[in-house]
């Protein structure tokens, strides 16, 4: 078994269930500890924080480990995965330890909201100034690339607008600059595109999301290659970032159904985006598996399917819409068991939104007619809304 690659749906069974580390358990226990108690002062000074050693509780034990290691395992080439208390700083810890004053990041303009402010502070702060780029362009960022720029951030599909980036092209033209990319990767998770196969260097995911899969844990984690790796965990680490074991206890347990999950979340979205797709009152439809997508080529090309978040056009009263929703929750975040439904304004400077009535829909396990039913009702309603 150990000479052959394993499929991803075993891999998400055994992937960091180390014996060692769960015993005669299925799963590593939930391990709390702060202080680790050394036997004498010379197995102190001689153990060194890192991966899998006993140090302090900065490092994690275990439970932190395990889940640690099966995020790496799922995307092979990759060197390492360090964990976080949210997928925002999951992304803006790598590029702290990345950059440098006087380098400069590219980054989409579609990009996640509180990413750009990221950038547009922390960043600016440290002089590191951020130059952002159509998130369609492909191997067109060859011409963007300044004698400054160190690194590429990309962000596939955008989490408002839905835009489907060609990482891999984008990817051979960073190699070739000497470029360091990092991926938010969160919508489609290392199952529906492998990301270091493709070409990036540092792979994140908002494990709040589909990784917890039940809306109850705050999570991230940048999984990184060899190049990378050792520099991301030791900023973490020199910034106190540490996640709580029980939070990587759930994220461990919500990432063995993740498959199964995302296979769901699939079907029900695609079977609700293809109705809105006919009505009347909505526009356009952005699900990447959908034609009407920017960058479905790119999709049909690069992934191996689709997630449960989408955005549509409304052309009717959006927030008595939304409002009017029975089984959708109104909130931030997805990824979760249940349906949300959310009215997004998409900031950008260099590309327009594709419509200023924008709604995203993140689909869940619920039955999709019972959803395209409270749609239905909810479109009419806002249909006669003044």
């Amino acid at each position: 078994m150990a000479d052959r690659e394993l499929e991803k749906s075993t891999r998400l069974v055994e992937a960091g269930r180390r014996k060692q580390w769960r015993r005669r358990l299925v799963n590593a226990p939930v391990e709390r500890a702060s202080t680790i108690l050394f036997d004498d002062v010379e197995q102190l000074r001689g153990t060194r924080a890192a991966l899998g050693v006993y140090n302090y509780g900065l490092q994690g034990t275990a439970t932190q480990w395990t889940l640690a290691e099966a995020l790496t395992e799922l995307e092979p080439g990759a060197a390492g995965t360090a964990l976080y208390s949210s997928g925002l700083a999951a992304i803006t810890t790598p590029l702290l330890a990345l950059l440098a004053p006087g380098d400069e990041l590219l980054a989409p303009d579609n990009v996640y909201g509180p990413t750009r402010k990221f950038c547009e502070t922390i960043l600016k702060q440290f002089g590191i100034p951020t130059r952002y780029y159509d998130p369609l362009v492909g191997p067109g960022i060859a011409d963007l690339i300044g004698k400054n720029t160190r690194a590429i951030l990309l962000e596939s599909p955008g989490s408002q607008t839905m835009e489907v980036q060609d990482v891999p092209a984008i990817c051979t033209v960073a190699r070739e600059r000497g470029l360091v990319t990092l991926l938010d990767n969160t919508w489609a998770t290392p199952l529906l595109f492998p990301a270091v196969a493709a070409g990036v260097d540092v792979t994140i995911v908002a494990a709040t999301k589909y990784v917890g899969g039940h809306a109850d844990l705050m999570l991230g984690a940048a999984t990184a290659t060899g190049a990378y790796f050792d520099r991301i965990q030791m900023a973490s680490w020199d910034l106190g970032h540490a996640v709580s074991p029980d939070d990587a206890w759930l994220g461990s347990r919500g990432l063995r159904t993740m498959g199964l999950r995302l296979k769901q979340h699939e079907q029900n979205a695609l079977e609700v985006a293809q109705w809105l797709n006919e009505q009347p009152q909505v526009g356009r439809v952005l699900h990447p598996a959908l034609p009407a997508c920017p960058g479905h080529e790119c999709w049909k090309r690069d992934f191996k399917g689709s997630s449960g978040l989408f955005t549509f056009e409304l052309k009717g009263e959006r927030d008595s819409f939304v409002d009017a929703l029975e089984l959708f929750g109104i909130g931030y975040s997805w990824g979760g068991f249940e349906s949300l439904a959310l009215p997004v304004d998409p900031y950008r400077t260099i590309i327009q939104p594709p419509a200023p009535n924008l709604v995203r829909l993140h689909i869940g396990l619920e039955d999709p007619q019972d959803l395209i039913t409270d749609l239905k009702a909810a479109l009419d309603q806002a249909g006669r809304s003044p």
